[in-house]
């Protein structure tokens, strides 16, 4: 099961479709359409950025490990990604901006909007986050209660305090008040040959050494549009709206959550991690004994999947 690359079920699909009224990516590894006869869906809600691309090596393994029983989809954020030519970044811009489709608390709604439009009401959810992905998903079960969620992982969260962090005290000035100082660089860069752009990211992405090179290509897409700006727009709202904690949700939901913490993470120091465990003992919350980093995906998805399969295999056998 564990043979990655040979089997023509580890090739994946890629839709572009509105939703929200702006253009969404969703990445799907087994069915590519869902009927009242799929019992459960692996949905994966990423960080900021918010490219699906990412998460194609920890996707594939997920899909595999499980024997390629259950379809494994990513959806992107709103307007992270790249329109192919046949569509625009939004459907309907005055739409858009009303919605605020591309802040925080749009994006927790285009979640919601998605699961409503593309997958069944009675599916069985196997939510995984990643960073402010597990901030969408906790308020995802608050706004929708009645969603059938099995289980929620969430890798490296940053589910409150964020500008407080480490990584957040350098980020929340440019995010903040100098978001727009970027986008002249960011539309220099969007201009350079997509050959030239994949050579200066892998530079950029020289120091790591097992780099999983899937991630370049979606990198270079992240670059040639406005969807670097996007994810900076919404980086900003997350400085100023992730502040504590929901415990409420968390304590309603406590058997339904794992909470996979850095043990180097800036984003996420290790305090807030004892701190949670304090305040739920009978929660489930590990540290990484690993030395993986926050962004995960650049070098070790296979590893993270590997790790989320054992520990919900047991739920999928009930």
């Amino acid at each position: 099961m564990e043979n990655m690359g040979t089997d023509c079920r580890d090739k994946p699909q890629t839709d572009f479709i509105y939703c929200c009224g702006a253009i969404t990516e969703v990445l799907k590894f087994g069915s590519c359409q869902l009927h009242s006869g799929h019992k459960v869906l692996f949905l994966i809600i990423p960080g900021n950025p918010g490219v699906v691309g990412f998460y194609r090596t920890f996707m594939q393994t997920l899909h595999s490990m499980f024997g390629y029983r259950y379809p494994v989809w990513a959806v992107s954020h709103a307007g992270h990604c790249s329109p192919p030519d046949s569509m625009d970044m939004v459907e309907d811009a005055s739409s858009a901006t009303d919605r605020d489709v591309f802040g925080l608390n749009g994006q927790i709604e285009h979640k919601l909007a998605f699961l409503r439009e593309h997958v069944p009401r009675d599916t069985n959810l196997v939510l995984v986050g990643h960073s402010i992905g597990c901030y969408i998903i906790l308020d995802m079960m608050k706004r929708d209660p009645e969603l059938k969620v099995l289980k929620a992982v969430m890798l490296f969260p940053t589910i409150e305090r964020m500008a407080q962090t480490p990584q957040g005290k350098v980020m929340t000035p440019v995010l903040c008040h100098m978001r727009y100082v970027a986008y002249l660089p960011l539309f220099l860069l969007s201009l350079l040959p997509e050959g030239f752009k994949s050579s200066l990211i892998k530079l950029v992405f020289g120091g790591i050494p097992s780099l999983d090179h899937t991630v370049v290509q979606p990198t270079v897409s992240l670059l040639s549009g406005d969807s670097a700006a996007n994810a900076m727009y919404m980086g900003g709202q997350e400085m100023r709206k992730v502040l504590e904690r929901d415990n409420i949700t968390i304590k309603k939901n406590l058997e339904k959550l794992i909470f996979y913490y850095g043990a180097t993470d800036h984003w996420c120091p290790v305090q807030y991690y004892h701190e949670i465990k304090q305040d739920f003992p009978r929660g489930d919350f590990r540290l990484c004994e690993n030395g993986f980093r926050h962004a995960f995906v650049l070098d070790a998805g296979r590893q993270v999947a590997k790790m989320v399969v054992e520990w919900i295999r047991g739920v999928l056998r009930t």
